[in-house]
């Protein structure tokens, strides 16, 4: 057992099988899972996913035509995502069971840590660091989001496809750029932020040329190769999306800058107005850096980094959610926190740079290099990838997520194989318990936390349990934990974490529906409909919850009594959903038992509606 470690080389094929047993051990999940959190618009909800059948290119060819959500481009919410859909509709009609579909991304993360042991052996060519760094990123406690989640599979495949394009500047110089060029065509289809390919593997090429090409590293031109694929790869991408999948971008877009604008705005601003990314939902309590001014979003987004930094390292809590108010707006600009995340930005790449300049004076004088190699690729990577996360350049509809973390922990799994390398050599001697001890804890630690974070999946009650419990300011996670006890019939409970949930976000309409919800259901509806009226002035163009509220209403018998209020709300909010639906229950109410079928709301674990 020991000697399969010790006598061979973490090749793709060796490194691969210990990998899959690992990531087995540590993010499987029930296999009596239900549909948890977003893996029911994902999955259950998504038309194309489900879709009925019909021929292999024609299923191919609607794959991208949708977005992640199964969604045409008039009423896409982002995230264009086809690969992901395709594998998804491949094995729905094997079977519908969550379980199945997470069992990819196991499958898949192994995959990954196989490369990443395979790529560090041909830098390192050390058998011991390159084992390490395929062990340190399988077991990684901060991805458990990524992997055990059905959701996930767009950053695993993604990162699959970044390490591809990494894999591929192995290959001789007349066929590596086409085998970036695929690779990284394949991560951008799978998720956007593959894009982070350009830099790293641009980067990589360039550092690590004489490793990976003893006798003909051509590093200069391995470098200007790499970054026309990748760049090609992203261009590709981009007309091909935006021949499939053609959306209207909105007038912060198309509209022309001041003419006194900076270089680096005007430069973002024609980028994504060529780019054309699908217009991405802007909630703030999802993100509330929406909601923040340039200086204190940056703040924040730094904040965030180092906090995510501090969980690679240290996964003590992990959660689903981290949602309003646990990541408020900072109420300054300078913190600890923030200024720790800046440090942690900016200062890795400069010393990449540096140790890539110690690389090139130790190549020159023969000497090994491979540790100054890695840690270049390594302190590079990690921030490069994470950037296009960090709500600094582009507001994303999340604040902040450990699915985040997967393609930087690539790069941090090189520095910690490192740092684990140069800690037993150091130690060897007289102190190789204790190297053996510190290796133990910090590898075991990560494994507990990510198998403990791996069985809050275990069904949709259970997951809110422990994101309430990780992240209890969190609103949306109180609210949801509030949705799941209420449906196994706990209706006190309900309104005790609904209540919690409307203190926490006072100006959130789901809030007030929904403990208005818990209400009515609790047979209470004139209580109810203090909150309902609330929701309904904060949020009058969400169907889906208005439809909730009025059939509930309904339902109890107690429409009638409000049709007078109704329709002042109605008239205050005129061309609304609110006016439509609140309108239509006074006048046709009787006829259709309530609000129209058609605009009801889908129900728990139910497919999508026919409209």
């Amino acid at each position: 057992m020991v000697g399969y470690f010790t006598d061979q080389d973490p090749t793709f094929g060796i490194a691969f099988t210990p990998a899959l047993v690992v990531a087995t051990l540590l993010f499987v999940r029930s296999p009596t899972s239900n549909y948890i959190f977003d893996e029911q618009e994902a999955l259950l909800a998504n038309p194309y996913v489900n879709g009925v059948n019909g021929s292999f290119w024609a299923a191919v060819k609607a794959a991208f035509q949708c977005d992640f959500w199964g969604l045409p481009p008039e009423r896409s919410i982002g995230s264009y995502r086809p690969i992901p859909n395709l594998v998804w509709r491949a094995l729905w009609h094997v079977s519908q069971a969550p379980w199945l579909h997470h069992w990819v991304n196991v499958v898949l993360h192994a995959v990954n840590a196989a490369l990443l042991a395979s790529f560090t052996l041909a830098i390192t060519k050390r058998r011991d660091t390159a084992w390490l760094a395929g062990l340190a990123f399988v077991s990684f406690a901060v991805l458990t989001e990524a992997i055990t989640g059905v959701v996930g599979i767009a950053d695993v495949l993604g990162g699959l496809g970044v390490l591809l394009a990494v894999t591929a500047l192995r290959w001789p110089i007349w066929a590596m750029p086409l085998g970036v060029l695929l690779a990284t065509t394949f991560g951008l289809f799978s998720k956007e932020s593959a894009l982070v390919a350009i830099p790293v593997v641009t980067w990589v090429a360039l550092v690590a040329a004489k490793r990976l090409h003893p006798s003909r590293p051509h590093r200069v031109l391995s470098a200007t190769l790499a970054a026309a694929a990748t760049v090609g790869a992203l261009v590709l991408y981009t007309y091909l999306r935006r021949r499939w999948f053609p959306v209207t971008l909105p007038a912060s877009v198309t509209a022309a800058l001041p003419a006194d604008a900076p270089a680096l705005e005007r430069a973002m601003h024609g980028f994504l107005g060529w780019f054309r990314q699908p217009m991405l939902p802007r909630d703030p309590i999802n993100n509330p850096l929406i909601e923040a001014d340039f200086a204190h979003r940056v703040a924040g987004a730094l904040r965030v980094y180092f906090r995510g930094l501090e969980q690679v390292f240290f996964p003590w809590t992990l959660s689903g959610d981290y949602s309003f108010p646990a990541e408020p707006i900072p109420a300054r600009l300078v913190s600890p926190s923030s200024a720790l995340g800046a440090l942690l930005l900016v200062g890795p790449p400069l010393v990449a740079l540096g140790s890539w300049l110690r690389a090139l004076v130790l190549e020159r004088r023969a000497k090994d290099s491979s540790w100054a190699v890695l840690l270049a690729v390594g302190l590079m990577w990690v921030p490069i990838a994470y950037f296009p996360h960090s709500n600094i350049p582009v507001l994303l509809p999340t604040v902040r997520a450990e699915r985040f973390w997967y393609l930087p922990a690539m790069g941090m799994a090189l520095l910690i194989a490192l740092l684990f390398t140069e800690l037993h050599q150091r130690l060897r001697w007289r102190h190789g318990a204790v190297a053996l001890g510190v290796s133990c804890v910090f590898f075991g630690f990560q494994a507990a936390r990510a198998r403990l974070h791996a069985l809050d999946y275990t069904d949709d009650l259970s997951f809110w349990r422990a994101t309430r419990q990780a992240v209890p300011n969190s609103a949306k996670a109180q609210l949801n934990y509030s949705v799941m006890v209420g449906a196994r019939g706990k209706m006190e409970e309900r309104l005790t974490y609904s209540r919690r949930a409307l203190e926490l976000a006072p100006r959130w309409p789901m809030a007030h529906i929904y403990l208005g919800d818990t209400l009515c259901r609790m047979h209470r509806p004139d209580e109810a409909w203090p909150h309902y009226a609330r929701g309904f002035e904060l949020g009058p163009n969400d169907p889906n919850l208005i439809a909730l509220a009025l059939q509930c209403l309904w339902d109890e018998h107690a429409a009638h009594r409000h049709d007078d209020e109704l329709l002042a709300l109605a008239q205050a909010h005129p061309g609304s959903w609110l006016a439509y639906l609140g309108t239509e229950l006074v006048q046709n109410g009787d006829k259709n038992q309530g609000v129209e079928p058609k605009y009801r709301p889908r129900g728990y674990n139910e497919g999508p509606k026919q409209r």
